[in-house]
């Protein structure tokens, strides 16, 4: 048990810090935003590229701040009887939902977007090109700038958005694995946990 619960906490430590990345990229968004539109009105000059960095900010800032918010118990939950439960009944619908809900989505989903990161990031490769026709730096800045690019004029290439699917949903699924390990250790009475949950105002 004591090797689940070390997990646990390296796990909400990895997600600490991704956490820390989603908090940064809303703000270099809300930067990037603002400087467009004070550039577009006063300049009259815009780009495509200033409006993909904005979601692709966007997208680092909700797909590494998933697993944040699950962490810190503010994720959004449909409360038809969770709040009229003591801590055990909680953790047990914790369980249940993270254990035949979570972790099969979450799994699936990180499955799927994977396959679609790996379309995105090789699209520009051709069936020749190879480490050992390239060599190790050549093949890697090749399949890191050759990717599918942004239709729009002066757009931007698509991997790095694409990235924040599989590695958003891996974080939360790890995430889901550390809240199992936590609450059977609060179950068996060897890890503290805040059960308090406020019900949102409607």
């Amino acid at each position: 048990m004591n090797a689940l619960l070390a997990f646990a906490r390296g796990i909400d430590k990895l997600n600490d810090r991704f956490g820390v990345l989603a908090e940064w990229a809303v703000l270099l968004s809300c930067i990037i935003s603002a400087a467009n539109a004070i550039v577009r009105y006063t300049l009259d000059y815009s780009s495509n590229s200033f409006m993909e960095v904005q979601w692709y900010l966007f997208s680092a800032c909700v797909m590494l701040g998933a697993a944040q918010v699950l962490r810190v118990n503010e994720h959004v939950r449909v409360d038809l009887i969770y709040s009229r439960f003591g801590g055990r009944g909680k953790v047990m619908i914790d369980l249940f939902g993270l254990i035949v809900f979570l972790l099969p989505v979450i799994g699936y989903l990180a499955w799927l977007s994977w396959g679609l990161f790996m379309v995105k990031l090789a699209s520009g490769m051709r069936p020749e090109d190879s480490i050992a026709s390239l060599g190790f730096f050549s093949y890697v800045w090749k399949l890191l700038s050759s990717g599918e690019m942004s239709n729009n004029a002066g757009g931007l290439i698509r991997w790095p958005a694409m990235l924040m699917l599989p590695l958003g949903f891996a974080l939360v699924w790890l995430q889901g694995l550390g809240e199992i390990f936590k609450r059977i250790g609060w179950l068996a009475h060897r890890f503290e946990m805040d059960m308090h949950y406020e019900r949102p105002l409607q």
